[in-house]
């Protein structure tokens, strides 16, 4: 990318409507080692790594509460962290926003060869995640990633990534044929947990509290939920319902501090019903 004059680039800058060229330029700026931003020069990958986790979460949470303007919003600021990565990446010689662009762009005409090739566009879902790893696993052995489970990001969250190493599994007969079995896994676990806490102390409690959580994580699997999605619902009927108890005790001028766990347990109960009868 060729580096403009400083009055060229103040004019990209502060016009509206410059689209990604204007973004980019921006960064180049705020990254600039003479005149850019303290703060912002000296990021690198993994200081940035963060608050693109978060910003992901961020346009998620405001897709759940529907929220349109909001996620316009939201996906400008996730496409910032990839603007950054590529910035820093340029910087380092290894390549630029254009070279990613094209990157996703080619994979994927590579993995919809029903859309952009010669193959059959009538396949159900399920044969289109089936081709769709097929290609996956053939990319992995082009980077020589030959272990089943290579290639599963680090960075993800826990219960999503124990998800994605067990579906790797599954997929090469290393899985429960029923869920019956999950079950019977689940109430093993339990029972070595609570062994764990009473006699094991707190390193062996954490890895059966683990073993449990990745069991759990498995029954989810075999039930098509996704275990993050789910623990963000139940979080946010925890919200609404904590919520509901600060109401009821501010109207006779009180917090939870005032009160105790028989009255606000009570309160969770009617905010349960009041849920109920919608």
């Amino acid at each position: 990318m060729t580096k403009l004059s400083h009055s060229a680039s103040q004019d990209l800058c502060l016009t509206q409507g410059g689209g990604i060229p204007r973004l980019l330029e921006i960064m180049r700026r705020l990254r600039d080692p003479e005149t850019g931003c303290p703060w912002d020069i000296e990021q690198d990958h993994g200081s940035i790594a963060p608050y693109t986790i978060e910003e992901a979460y961020e346009v998620a949470d405001a897709i759940e509460r529907a929220d349109w303007d909001d996620l316009k919003g939201e996906l400008g600021d996730l496409l910032l962290q990839t603007v950054y990565h590529t910035a820093i990446s340029a910087e380092a010689g290894r390549y630029d926003f254009h070279d990613v662009a094209e990157s996703i762009a080619q994979k994927m005409v590579d993995r919809h060869p029903h859309v952009f090739g010669d193959e059959n566009r009538d396949k159900s879902a399920e044969q289109q995640t089936r081709d769709w790893e097929d290609i996956k696993t053939k990319e992995r052995a082009a980077r020589a990633q030959k272990g089943v489970l290579d290639g599963v990001a680090l960075g993800l969250p826990g219960l999503l990534r124990a998800v994605k190493l067990q579906k790797r599994a599954a997929r090469v007969g290393f899985d429960w044929p029923s869920t019956d079995q999950v079950l019977a896994k689940i109430t093993e676990e339990v029972i070595e947990l609570t062994e764990a806490r009473a006699d094991l102390g707190p390193e062996k409690t954490m890895e059966e509290f683990g073993d449990l959580l990745f069991v759990m994580a498995n029954l989810a699997r075999h039930w098509d939920v996704d275990p993050e999605a789910a623990i963000r619902a139940t979080n946010a009927k925890f919200e609404r319902r904590f919520a509901y108890i600060e109401a009821e005790l501010a109207k006779s001028g009180r917090s939870p501090t005032d009160s105790d766990l028989a009255e606000m347990d009570a309160l969770w109960d009617a905010a349960k019903l009041a849920e109920r009868r919608g």
